[in-house]
């Protein structure tokens, strides 16, 4: 990804164009890193997004909803006592740097008209939001930093110190020939690194499409090139981008984006132009967000569910070990009927005897180890004895270990579950499947919360039909025997963990299309979702059966066609909205 001082800057205009002169109607702080100004704009409303999260910085305009706490945070407290009603009169950015500058005409506290500003800061470790007064000072920070910490610290009643100027060439100033002479001079050898270490305001990203466009490689060598000719290339990618950005993406198959920046991005194949820089920004950022929240609320379930996982695959190891060790028993009967047709031979007390193997073609002598407490008779009844426990132990063990796969693909399959799941109340289903299973406890409370009952997802193909996909285990085991007809055409990933497809026929045949795009979206809600070519069994729902005492979601089917997809292709879902669809 590139959020870099480029696309920053192309984000800025954004907000410039569509908030100049906005007021500020509400400011939240949904989490830690994470402010929210809801704003009235002459147009309508809007709402800034301001992330000082090191990890992932970023600002632009959103129409997302996060969750708020309980209570406001201190910070949030205090950005609504001074910018509440305050007007956004100014937007500017620092020169190839990602702090941008809010300008706001407030009031103080006697009425008085006044000037304050608000700095977000984005670069890396160094994220803040500071609020400074008229005078620079700084009225507070969303994180502060002591005077033994940095050469920057940021507390209150402090001088804001502006970051140090970047020491870079400005691509947008340079000429053609700056560009030749910037290969000639000199510098890393990679063309890539050559423009990072001496343009500002670029991402690595940027510079490698820039690369690719004057050398024909991401890893284009200086010292290869032509400067005079892969100058002019130069000047001609960043003169055109730079002067007329647009926001361009790339996406994975399955509709995920990987990568964003001002320019188009052919260095992982096919690019697509998004609505607006702010647009793909929230795209981007919500359904990471959205996933990274839920793998946070999930983490304690699943933590659960693999150490099961692990203790179960180590106990059919150790049974798989001891199944191992009872192919070896037929030799136990063949020492027993040895010992027996030499027992005029043994004398109590013995610990080992020499006899004849006559199950050996050669007819070598075998060294038989005996028990001295016990007869003759008593040593050979033993090794029968043994050989019959390892024949009654090698079935013990083969149906301990189909039990234990069952159980193990069962919670492998929660795991994936786990994965998909895109809201709270989907967790909570899955927690109660667990519940309803022995795998996990439940608190007081929690098992008296009456649990409202989730729906399967629904699609709509091409040609009409519904689609319905299970959210869990429980959801797939009441979409296939309880709310679907027997005539309904089921789907599922082929030999994967995966959700159960079904399309709603109502009687009719429904046509081809219709079916491969339910196969899809098998595909896509199953383990393979990211990957090509996936097979996709479908049947009728009359086919499908329950297994016998099995797992919930857990089937059996005989009779079925196979049809290869990718997930789909042809059914346009947007990711942020499929539960709804």
């Amino acid at each position: 990804m590139a959020f870099d001082a480029t696309y920053l800057s192309c984000v800025a205009e954004e907000i410039r164009t569509r908030c100049e002169g906005a007021k500020i109607e509400k400011i939240y702080q949904p989490s830690r890193d994470t402010l929210i100004f809801q704003l009235r704009c002459q147009a309508g409303r809007e709402k800034l997004l301001i992330a000082a999260n090191p990890t992932a910085p970023r600002l632009h305009l959103t129409a997302a909803s996060p969750e708020n706490p309980p209570e406001p945070p201190m910070f949030c407290m205090f950005l609504r006592k001074h910018l509440l009603g305050a007007r956004l009169s100014e937007i500017t950015q620092t020169p190839m740097e990602r702090c941008v500058h809010f300008v706001f005409d407030c009031t103080d506290e006697m009425g008085y008209p006044v000037r304050k500003r608000m700095v977000a800061e984005l670069m890396g470790r160094t994220c803040n939001v500071y609020l400074l007064g008229p005078d620079g000072k700084i009225l507070d920070c969303l994180r502060r930093v002591g005077l033994d910490e940095s050469n920057r610290p940021a507390l209150p009643g402090l001088s804001y110190q502006a970051p140090s100027p970047i020491e870079k060439q400005d691509p947008a100033a340079l000429t053609q020939e700056d560009y030749v002479n910037l290969l000639r001079a000199e510098g890393a050898d990679v063309l890539a690194q050559r423009l990072m270490d001496t343009l500002g305001g670029l991402s690595p990203l940027v510079t490698r499409e820039a690369a690719l466009y004057a050398a024909g490689d991401v890893d284009g060598r200086v010292g290869a090139l032509d400067a005079e000719a892969a100058g002019e290339k130069l000047y001609l990618f960043f003169s055109e981008h730079l002067r007329h950005p647009k926001p361009w993406y790339y996406a994975a198959p399955d509709g995920t984006l990987k990568q964003f920046a001002f320019c188009p991005i052919r260095e992982y194949g096919e690019c697509a132009e998004a609505e607006s820089f702010s647009a793909l920004l929230d795209r981007f950022y919500t359904l990471r967000d959205r996933k990274d929240a839920m793998r946070q609320k999930s983490q304690a379930l699943r933590k659960s569910v693999s150490n099961q996982v692990q203790r179960l695959r180590r106990k059919m190891a150790a049974q798989e070990k001891e199944l191992t060790a009872t192919y070896d028993r037929e030799r136990l009967r063949q020492l027993g009927d040895i010992l027996t047709a030499n027992l005029h031979r043994i004398q109590k007390g013995q610990t080992k005897v020499l006899c004849q193997d006559f199950y050996d073609e050669n007819m070598a002598d075998v060294e038989i180890p005996l028990s001295p407490i016990l007869s003759p008779q008593q040593n050979a009844a033993k090794f029968y004895k043994d050989y019959t426990r390892m024949k009654n132990a090698q079935k013990e063990l083969t149906h301990q270990l189909d039990l234990g796969r069952e159980e193990c693909s069962y919670l492998e399959s929660v795991l994936e579950e786990l994965n998909r799941a895109q809201s709270e109340a989907e967790l909570e289903e899955i927690r109660q499947e667990l519940y309803a299973g022995g795998y996990v406890r439940m608190d007081g409370a929690r098992k008296k919360m009456k649990q409202s009952k989730l729906p399967p997802m629904r699609f709509e193909s091409t040609d009409g039909f519904p689609i319905y996909v299970g959210r869990n285990n429980r959801q797939n085991d009441e979409l296939t025997f309880k709310l679907a007809r027997k005539d309904d055409i089921w789907c599922h990933a082929s030999k994967v963990h995966g959700s159960h497809v079904i399309i709603s026929c109502g009687g009719r045949k429904p046509p081809d299309d219709t079916v491969t795009q339910a196969a899809q979206l098998a595909a896509y809600y199953a383990e393979t979702g990211g990957g090509q070519n996936i097979s996709v069994d479908v049947t009728t729902v009359k086919q499908v059966k329950k297994t016998p005492g099995g797992k919930p979601g857990m089937v059996i089917y005989h009779t079925y066609r196979t049809a290869i997809v990718n997930p789909y292709p042809d059914v346009r879902v947007d990711p942020l909205n499929a539960e709804n669809k």
